[in-house]
């Protein structure tokens, strides 16, 4: 992990960065531990899940 995160104060700390991306596997390891999935959900380093941020579907155009 980044060795600035105990130093940065949440509130004004720079975005985290990428430590490791594996995107043939979906996810993306950020310097704060949090994991990012290619699905837009998240994994919080204290374990916490963060919920895909899934647009609605209806309406779109499907190629035919």
């Amino acid at each position: 992990m980044c060795a600035h995160r105990t130093s940065c104060n949440p509130t004004d700390a720079p975005s985290p960065h990428v430590v490791a991306a594996h995107p043939e596997q979906g996810w993306t390891l950020l310097c704060d531990g949090a994991i990012v999935f290619d699905d837009t959900g998240e994994l919080r380093p204290d374990g916490r899940v963060v919920a895909p941020h899934r647009l609605p579907t209806e309406g779109l155009a499907v190629a035919a």
